[in-house]
């Protein structure tokens, strides 16, 4: 799955991080990427650390990757931190947090990846989320994101990119990544902004050894109301595509 969940701020402006919980409860699924994420930022998250709240309501290990950061409240206190998550139900074994291109007073912006074993097969699995109001910086960022991807095996991108499928910023990234929902959706696949979104901007990629089972917007009322974005869930197989 990947998820924005805006703090877990709601379509209906209330911030209620049980709702995301309980979207990604319903969803059965084994690993998300999450974007928005609040480690004890701003009061409008009452200071909550989002991630490791989440991952204690799900049972889930947790990996957070904070991109901006403010002072602590208190002093001695942790550093608040905004960025990106990924929630795994099997054990992450390595982390890294690595920051993408800036340009002018743009908020940085961060690629964190995990790796996590699953059945033998090793996963490198990365989530992020690119400039909303910069083009020129996506498309920087995009070809950032493909360089430090290297070479691709068992590799999948959560992410929400804020630009929609033909444009060069998302091309960049299609090029060498397989888009689950271009392989496996049906229909426009619109995610942003719910409940009656317009727009599809978020993704799950993959390496091209890895095939896309089924791709899904989720839509209920539960998951159409707990943030601004619909979580986009995709069903992997770690073997190539059928021809």
């Amino acid at each position: 799955m990947t998820f924005n969940i805006q703090h877990g701020q709601g379509a209906d402006g209330r911030v209620d991080l049980a709702r995301i919980g309980e979207v990604v409860r319903a969803a059965d699924v084994e690993v998300v990427g999450l974007q928005e994420v609040d480690q004890h930022f701003d009061v409008r998250s009452h200071f909550r650390d989002q991630a490791a709240w989440l991952g204690r309501r799900l049972n889930m290990h947790v990996a957070f990757g904070g991109n901006r950061q403010r002072w602590p409240r208190i002093p001695g206190a942790g550093c608040r931190q905004f960025g990106n998550a990924i929630l795994s139900a099997f054990p992450i074994t390595d982390r890294e947090n690595i920051p993408l291109p800036r340009t002018g007073v743009h908020e940085q912006r961060g690629l964190l990846r995990v790796r996590i074993e699953i059945g033998g097969i090793v996963w490198q699995v990365y989530a992020t989320h690119l400039q909303h109001n910069d083009p020129d910086e996506r498309l920087l960022q995009a070809r950032a994101i493909r360089q430090i991807l290297g070479t691709l095996e068992h590799a999948v991108v959560l992410a929400d990119l804020n630009a929609q499928p033909t444009t060069p910023e998302v091309l960049a990234l299609t090029d060498v990544l397989t888009d689950s929902w271009a392989a496996a959706g049906t229909g426009p696949g619109y995610t942003s902004a719910s409940p009656a979104p317009t727009q599809r901007i978020d993704y799950v990629l993959h390496s091209p050894d890895v095939r896309s089972r089924t791709a899904v917007v989720l839509t209920s009322p539960p998951a159409s109301i707990a943030s601004d974005h619909l979580p986009v869930v995709a069903d992997l197989d770690p073997g190539p595509a059928q021809s």
